[in-house]
């Protein structure tokens, strides 16, 4: 067992872990919209840079990605702090995996009540706003709950580049400590409770997405 203090300390550093994992994920879903689209253009350059985004950023392991923001940026004159460095990297990653989610949702919209939508003499962008991603969100909610879970628990992989989340306390503590199987379990536990709320929430929202409480 670990004394209250040091577990106070991962806790404490939780709160980091959800915050970086919530930033990263809301700006990652935001640019999914924008990658998504792309990639469903019917410009075929715009489609294969969507798709040339989509590919290079589940291609390529997070770590790396995170490893070359990290010494890419100063190298081209931007010294921007580690912790922006971790979400930008979080954040690209993710909206990959949210395009691609969200592309098999726009699949999935009835095509009658797109057509229904222009015979009325809505805009495109009138359609997409109103129509096409809140059913194709609708849809694809279990799978954007996974991939938001997914990150949070990858987030971990953001201590390599000096950013302080629960990880890298547990690290900084195991090795200060000389406990390190009674401080990453620990860890652990902590990643568990927060993953459970997670699951519960996901829970939440889709059963009011369901009956239309949203």
């Amino acid at each position: 067992m670990i004394s209250w203090k040091l577990f106070s300390l991962l806790v404490y550093a939780a709160q980091w872990t959800v915050l970086y994992s919530a930033i990263s994920i809301s700006i990652g879903f935001v640019m999914s919209a924008g990658i998504c689209s792309a990639t469903l253009s019917r410009n075929r350059a715009l489609a294969f840079a969507g798709k040339l985004y989509v590919s290079f950023f589940r291609g390529v392991p997070l770590l790396v990605q995170l490893l070359l923001i990290y010494y890419l940026l100063p190298g081209v004159g931007l010294d921007v702090p580690s912790h922006v460095a971790a979400i930008a990297g979080m954040a690209l990653c993710t909206s990959a995996y949210q395009a691609e989610i969200l592309r098999g949702g726009f699949a999935s919209v009835p095509r009658g009540l797109v057509e229904a939508a222009e015979m009325s003499g809505f805009s495109r962008l009138a359609i997409f706003r109103r129509i096409r991603m809140p059913i194709a969100v609708k849809l694809t909610m279990p799978a954007l709950i996974s991939e938001a879970i997914m990150m949070l628990k990858s987030s971990s992989l953001i201590s390599v580049v000096g950013v302080v989340e629960l990880t890298r306390m547990a690290q900084n503590l195991a090795a200060s400590t000389y406990k390190p199987m009674e401080i990453y379990t620990a860890a652990g536990f902590v990643y568990l409770v927060i993953n459970l709320v997670l699951v519960a929430l996901g829970y939440g929202l889709e059963k009011k997405l369901r009956w239309g409480r949203i």
